[in-house]
Formats: structure tokens, C-alpha cells, sequence
């Protein structure tokens, strides 16, 4: 880490941006964490994100854990593990017991019902920005652009045509990215 890069200044900095990242994420956070953690803070670089956030997606538990856990050790070792994963659970946590009384309450008026499905349009415009703007990480990747938008296609493929398991998908087409990029990386 160089004294020009910018990185969380304690604890409680690292605990406050991982509660302000999760209360902004309600239902999808890939879109608030790449615009936080990348554009927002540069904490990271996008090339850092990418690499991170295939980790946390191959990794068991939900992805947004997983990267909280890895930013936070990156900058302060298992005490920053802990506290972004804090950050990212406690007022959330208390949020959600909330609605959830309040859901039990009024969860079969009509409102209730139209805002929820409205919201799930929302996060999926939100994951699909993130996916756009995560792309341009790949004008570095070694493979060539035609072969890397193959297996974006097949993923895409996979998951919304065939409904293959997201476990089989990673297994199958992010295996195969894997060894057509280590070939590639061996030849050069």
C-alpha cells in the first residue's frame, strides 16, 4: 500500500462505509459496492475489483460478504475483516427484523405488493449498469475480445435460457475461461 493511495483511515471509517454501502444496497449490491469501493473511495482499482469480486462469487456465502471480508483484511488484517463485516450486517440486520414486522402487518395490501415488484426492477438495472461498467476491465484481460464475449454470451446462456445452477455455470464456463486464458498466458 503507497502513502498516495487511498485506503480507510480506521476501523470505524472502514465499519461506517461498509454500513453506508449496505443500506444503499437493499436487494443487489454489486452496482453500490463498485461505485463505492472503485469510483467513490478507490479503495480499489477496477482491475482489484474484478479480481476480488471473482473471488467472493467462487467463495461459499454471499458474494458481498466475502468482499467486505477481503477489503477489510487488506487494510487492517482480521480486526478489518471484522469490522466491514459488521458494518455490512448490523443496522441492515436491524432494518430488515423491522420490515419484517411491518411486512407480517401489511403484507397483503396491493401497495405493498407493486413497490416490492418495482424494486426488483431497480436492482436488476443497477446489476446490469455494474456488468457494463465492469466490462471495461476486460479490454486488459489476455484473451482476445471476441473469445471473453463468448463466455459472457454463455454465461448469460446458461443462467437465463437453460437455468443452469449458478455452482454449474462457474464450474463449466468459468472453468473454461480459466484454461483457454492459462494457455493463453503460457504461449505468451
Amino acid at each position: 500500500m503507497t502513502a498516495e493511495r487511498p485506503h480507510p483511515s480506521s476501523l470505524f471509517d472502514l465499519f461506517l462505509s461498509f454500513t453506508i454501502l449496505a443500506l444503499q444496497g437493499f436487494g443487489g449490491v454489486l452496482a453500490v459496492v463498485q461505485r463505492e469501493m472503485v469510483e467513490r473511495k478507490k479503495w480499489l482499482t477496477p482491475e482489484e475489483f474484478v479480481e476480488d469480486w471473482a473471488v467472493a462469487q467462487i467463495m461459499p456465502g454471499p458474494n458481498v460478504v466475502n468482499i467486505s471480508l477481503m477489503i477489510g483484511d487488506r487494510y487492517f488484517g482480521l480486526p478489518g475483516a471484522l469490522a466491514a463485516l459488521a458494518g455490512l450486517i448490523c443496522v441492515p440486520l436491524l432494518l430488515v427484523l423491522g420490515l419484517a414486522v411491518l411486512y407480517a402487518q401489511y403484507g397483503s395490501h396491493p401497495g405493498v405488493a407493486g413497490a416490492l415488484r418495482g424494486m426488483a426492477a431497480v436492482t436488476a438495472g443497477l446489476i446490469t449498469a455494474s456488468g457494463l461498467k465492469l466490462a471495461t476491465a476486460l479490454r486488459k484481460h489476455p484473451l482476445p475480445r471476441w473469445q471473453t464475449g463468448l463466455i459472457v454470451l454463455l454465461c448469460i446462456g446458461c443462467a437465463l435460457i437453460l437455468r443452469v445452477p449458478l455452482a454449474y455455470t462457474l464450474l463449466g464456463v468459468g472453468g473454461l475461461g480459466f484454461i483457454l486464458t492459462y494457455r493463453k498466458l503460457n504461449h505468451e
